[in-house]
Order: structure tokens, then sequence, then C-alpha cells
């Protein structure tokens, strides 16, 4: 059974930087595109950034653009984001996902999801 787990959220100050984790298992990493997700209290959830099954390709939201960096390491089976100069408007519950093959912003798409990370920013 897929299972996605998320770690590093936190609370931290505008400007900051956090590094998310999503640990993978129970699926053959290097066969899914990756993506995280982004869902803020009273808000739709957001696509923010995917990546190929290999790495190589990437497509970010324009709110993270320069900002945000998503890498993965296949070996280990995990994702990472990278979120640098946070804005308290990036607060929001942040997920990873796994989609066979291709990535998508669209969550409608992908079929596994982690629990979430909080991540908290004040201004």
């Amino acid at each position: 059974q897929v299972q996605l787990v998320e770690s590093g959220g936190g609370l931290v100050q505008a400007g900051d930087s956090l590094r998310l984790s999503c640990a993978a298992s129970g699926l053959t990493f290097s066969m899914y595109s990756m993506a995280w997700f982004r869902q803020a209290p009273g808000k739709k959830r957001e696509f923010v950034v995917a990546v190929s099954r290999t790495g190589d390709r990437t497509y970010y939201s324009d709110s993270v653009k320069g900002r945000f960096t998503i890498s993965r390491d296949n070996a280990k089976s995990t994702v990472y984001l990278q979120m640098n100069m946070l804005k308290p408007e990036d607060a929001a519950v942040y997920y990873c996902a796994a989609r066979l093959w291709f990535y998508s912003d669209d969550g409608e798409r992908y079929g596994n999801w982690g629990q979430g990370t909080q991540v908290t920013v004040s201004s």
C-alpha cells in the first residue's frame, strides 16, 4: 500500500526558510511524478510545484516561482520542497502527492496523498 509521509513543517517568520520532505513507500518511486499542493483554511487546495520521474523537469506555480525549489532523491524515495523567502500567504497545510508517470497541476489526477504538514508564517 502506498504511503506518503510529509515532515519538516513548522512556525517561521516571514523571510525565513523551511525544507519539507515527503518519504514514499509501497510504490516504485521512480515511476511516479511527484507534486506538492497546499491548502489554507477556508481556501481551495492549490497546486504548488511538480517534478518529473527523473527530476529533470519541474513545473512551478507563479506564486512560488523563484522562491521554492522541488527536488527528489529516487534512491531514498523522497521528494523535497525547499521554501525560501516565506510569506504569510504561504501558510497552509502542505501535501505531497504521487501520480504514475506524468505530473499535472490538477489534484484530481493524483491518486496518492500524504497526510500533510503544517506551515505557519508569522509577519
